[in-house]
């Protein structure tokens, strides 16, 4: 017998009706902010292109960025991240997308490798960063998409000087693309990223054939190398030195395993390991890497031979654009703003891409662990809340590009450091030898990679710090708040449970004993009757049912609970497993009294011990003041007096 126990409050309002739709659940099956489940998925290649709003915009402005970080070094510092990004990164996440094919990502994989408390708050940390990251994508993107429109040549006057409010209008347009729905998110990221790809593919082979035309080109770059750096040894330190500022170009790959829902899978495929799915996410990070590759190495050699340095600096005019400068430059003012509107079109959708990140975690985690408030799993109030963070980024740094780029880097090379430690971690429990020493080796580049950044951009940590600053007290002051609160979704009786519940229902009476075994003698179920009959006055032929929690993982907020009933000496038990004892025994009395009609009791003694520490202890070990938190939890969950189940105390 399964009751369900705890449910969402209907918000009374038009307004807040609507702020409640769609509900995400827990599974990351959702599709977009209004689905629960997903209802159509689509081939790998289309999913690519979902994920390629964040991974491929980067085009926009990677190159110009590599080459302000890395100066004339920058081709060789891209193929150190071209070489990381296909024999590292990538492998990586082809693992993550075997292991965590729900759409969780590495951060489920660590979620179930640490458990308790240090599980949480390490989750807690990366959902830091990975707010960073997405967040950063939001409000980079949309920069530099206003960048792109006020440099263009037929761009009205009154753009000059309007990146900021130009940012914002971006920024708010996609927020009400979420808030009205997002259902048709692939077919436009199909047509965004096929027709940007093929400009830019334009581009560069235009540039590459201007380089052949004109080697003195090369000649000059080469020259110049060798007077700044002097010794090929040392160009080759540089690169290796330089090449984490470039970490914009492993973007991506956590989105690409987070959209792994929408792949096609096989009818005949087991739910636990679809295998279908896999190879479709396997296939789509892949492509998508060797893709972004060839466009890494080859933009950045040409716009560092064809753009002058100085170009790049900020108030040049290749600054956040150097690719979008080569096409005005060798394609004429009309093909440039063809350019720069796809350009536009693909870096403010690529906020959308980070959008759809953010609402799969947060409703994923958050919420679950109490740490958010319930109406952190409906999407569009949290669409509110991610866009007003966004205005408040892009305000803090004038929308500017450059100054952004060390907490985006930051962002993307912690998250994907942690995947390295997760599937590595993995790799040793299953006792693959050569995997583990193959994943640890890249797990070491990455930390040395993210090390370096942080040195290299420390505002990027500190920026990463604000989010995970701010997601900790959130969370503290609401697993606070929230309590009292019942906290689980079902109770499920076994067959004996049932049993026990309906033959003392058909007496019209339900009295539950809580107890605390220790010993689980029959003397200590003997003593504890008589004791519960002489002082809380229950009649001698009343029927009783002792009411056990046996401890869990305190940690956990929300969990469905199975009832198992026994007898134990002659006395009738119902034991539950469960982190919180008050809760779990509120859910219990509520489940039994919606299965049969009838209002139960329960008696339980009073805790011994200062009341304050004993508070403490519930919050942190969901153990302490059991019967006043029983109390409390019943009369927040039951405003009928009535129908609210008995706490008797003594």
């Amino acid at each position: 017998m399964v009751v369900p126990v705890a449910h969402a409050r209907v918000p009374r309002s038009g307004l807040g009706r609507w702020l409640m739709t769609g509900l995400v659940d827990d599974s990351g099956a959702h599709q977009g902010p209004h689905a629960k489940r997903v209802e159509h998925t689509n081939s790998w290649w289309r999913v690519m292109c979902l994920t390629g709003l964040d991974y491929f915009s980067t085009l926009g402005y990677q190159p110009a960025i590599a080459a302000l970080a890395a100066g004339l070094v920058s081709p060789f510092a891209t193929l150190v991240l071209v070489a990381l990004t296909l024999f590292g990164a990538l492998p990586v996440y082809r693992r993550v997308a075997k292991e965590s094919f729900k759409g969780s990502g590495s951060i489920a994989m660590l979620e179930r490798l640490l458990p308790w408390w240090a599980g949480k708050l390490f989750v807690l940390v990366l959902l830091g960063f990975a707010a960073t990251d997405f967040m950063i994508t939001i409000t980079l993107s949309a920069a530099d998409a206003s960048a792109h429109a006020i440099a263009n040549p037929f761009a009205p006057a009154w753009f000059e000087g309007g990146q900021v409010w130009i940012t914002l209008v971006l920024i708010a347009l996609l927020g009400l693309v979420f808030l009205k729905g997002f259902r048709e998110a692939i077919r436009v990221a199909v047509v965004l990223v096929a027709v940007f790809l093929a400009l830019n593919l334009v581009v560069v082979v235009v540039a590459i054939w201007h380089v052949i035309e004109n080697p003195v080109v090369i000649e000059d770059w080469w020259s110049a190398l060798f007077t700044q750096h002097g010794d090929p040894l040392l160009v080759i330190g540089v690169a290796l030195i330089v090449f984490p500022k470039l970490a914009l170009g492993l973007s991506g790959f956590e989105t690409g395993v987070a959209v792994m829902p929408q792949i096609h899978g096989s009818q005949n495929d087991p739910p636990n390991d679809p295998q279908t799915r896999i190879r479709g996410a396997r296939r789509l990070l892949t492509t998508a890497a060797v893709i972004m590759s060839a466009f890494l190495i080859t933009s950045s050699f040409t716009t560092t031979l064809l753009i002058p340095q100085a170009e790049f600096q900020p108030g040049g005019e290749a600054n956040g654009r150097a690719l979008a400068y080569l096409a005005h430059e060798f394609l004429g003012e009309a093909f440039g703003t063809v350019y720069d509107v796809s350009t536009i079109l693909i870096l403010w959708f690529a906020g959308a891409s980070a959008m759809a990140g953010l609402l799969n975690l947060v409703p994923r985690y958050l919420p679950k662990y109490g740490m958010a408030p319930q109406w952190a799993r409906a999407v569009r109030p949290l669409v509110i809340v991610f866009i007003a963070i966004a205005f408040l980024i892009t305000i803090i740094f004038e929308a500017d590009v450059d100054a952004q780029g060390g907490a985006y880097a930051t962002g993307v090379l912690v998250l994907i450091t942690s995947a390295s430690v997760a599937v590595t971690i993995s790799a040793r429990q299953r006792r693959q030898r050569p995997q583990f020493i193959g994943f640890g080796v890249i797990t070491v580049v990455f930390l040395y990679t993210t090390a370096l950044n942080i040195v290299e951009r420390p505002d990027g940590l500190r920026i990463a710090a604000l989010f995970i600053l701010g997601i900790l007290v959130i969370s503290l002051v609401s697993r606070v708040g929230r309590s009292f609160e019942l906290r689980a979704p079902t109770v499920a009786f076994d067959p004996v449970a049932t049993e026990f519940i309906a033959d003392d229902a058909e007496r019209g009476e339900l009295l539950f004993i809580a107890h605390e075994p220790h010993s689980e003698s029959g003397h200590e179920y003997a003593a504890k009757d008589r004791d519960e009959r002489r002082y809380s006055n229950i009649p001698a032929g009343a029927r009783t049912i002792f009411l056990e929690v046996h401890p869990s993982d305190s940690s956990d907020f929300e969990e469905d609970l199975d009832v198992v009933g026994s007898s134990q000496f002659g006395y009738r038990v119902l034991r539950v497993r469960s982190g919180n004892v008050p809760n779990t025994i509120a859910a219990v009395l509520l489940a039994a009294r919606d299965a049969t009609g009838v209002v139960p009791t329960v008696y339980c003694e009073w805790t011994e011990g200062n009341p304050i520490s004993n508070m403490f202890r519930y919050l942190i070990t969901g153990v302490g003041e059991v019967a006043p938190v029983t109390r409390e939890v019943l009369r927040e969950a039951e405003p009928d007096l009535k129908r609210r189940p008995a706490v008797h105390v003594v």
